[in-house]
This record gives structure tokens, sequence and C-alpha cells, in this order.
């Protein structure tokens, strides 16, 4: 794994980062747009977003002139990680803790709590074993599944939109060793 891909999970390990990811996945926006969005302080923001800007998760997509200064906004560049998440030799973290996905666990459990109510809610969890056919056709519909959601992100609050959450883990696994052989079953 690479140093910048490291630098990439460790930026991702937060879950006011992963709001702001989010956020920036549906339009560009400064670090006072994302501190009112975010109900966090200006200078929260600013140094979360820096650390994101320099794992290179986010970009700049504008500068505009503000008082004096120049405000960047910027935007996340969610095709990249879609690219980089099909590679198969790219470990998400050898040393099996994964911060990332704590995050990602701790965002759910706060987006589960705000979901309308009634609310139409699809939730699976499985662990099975299928055919690499199957596998690799679910896949597809998963990658397929985020990139339309992604593709179509709009600016928070728009008009039309829906405030909507759409949290997925999807991975082949080792066989559990204390699991009796084949045969033996």
């Amino acid at each position: 794994m690479t140093d910048d891909r490291i630098a990439s999970l460790r930026s991702t390990a937060h879950p006011l980062r992963l709001r702001m990811l989010s956020l920036l996945t549906g339009s560009a926006m400064s670090a006072a747009e994302l501190a009112r969005e975010l109900d966090v302080s200006h200078a929260n923001a600013s140094y979360h977003l820096r650390i994101l800007a320099e794992a290179g998760e986010v970009v700049v997509d504008s500068e505009e002139k503000i008082r004096g200064g120049v405000a960047k906004r910027y935007r996340h560049p969610w095709e990249q990680g879609f690219q980089r998440s099909q590679d198969p030799s790219d470990t998400f973290d050898p040393t099996g803790s994964s911060p990332p996905v704590r995050a990602m666990t701790i965002e759910l459990l706060r987006r589960f709590e705000q979901r309308t109510q009634p609310s139409r809610t699809f939730l699976c969890d499985a662990e099975l074993w299928v055919d690499p056919e199957t596998w690799e056709r679910a896949m597809a519909l998963v990658r397929e599944a985020a990139s339309v959601v992604h593709a179509e992100a709009r600016k928070p609050h728009s008009d039309g939109s829906v405030h909507v959450n759409l949290t997925m883990a999807a991975f082949a696994m080792q066989d559990d060793p204390r699991a009796p052989a084949q045969e033996d079953r």
C-alpha cells in the first residue's frame, strides 16, 4: 500500500470528514459553507478540510475573492475512489484495524437516527457463500448504485432534492479457520 493511499485512508477515519466528502460530492463548497452546513466552527471545518486536501480526497474547484481574501471552493473527486476501489491489489487496511470502517459505522448510526418516519428503508446484512459469477454480478450492481447517487448528487437543500443515505460494504471473506472443515459438516 502506498503512502498516498495510507494518508487517504487516515483522512477518512473521522465522521466529520466523511460528512464533508458527502457534501462535496454534490457541490463545490468553501470551508465557511461547510461550517454552516455542518454546524461547526469555521476553524474546525478548515482544519478537517485541510486534512482531506492534503490526502488528495478533495481538490480546489474554484477560488473567489471575498473581503480582501480568497475563498477556495473544494469538491470531492469521487470517481477516483471508485477506480481505486476496483483494484484487487488495493487492500483496505493491512493492519486489520480500520478507522475508516469505524468512522463509517458511526456515521451510519447518526444517519439512521435522522431517517424520515415512516421511511422506505432497505437493510441487508449477509454473510453467504455464492459462486464467483454471482459475486461479480452483485459487485457490479453495488458499484452501479453507488455511482448513480454520486453522479446525481446535488448541493445540500437544493429544490427537488431528497436527503438520503447509501452506506454499503461489499467484500469477499476468508474462511474462518475455526469453522469445521467441509467434510465435517
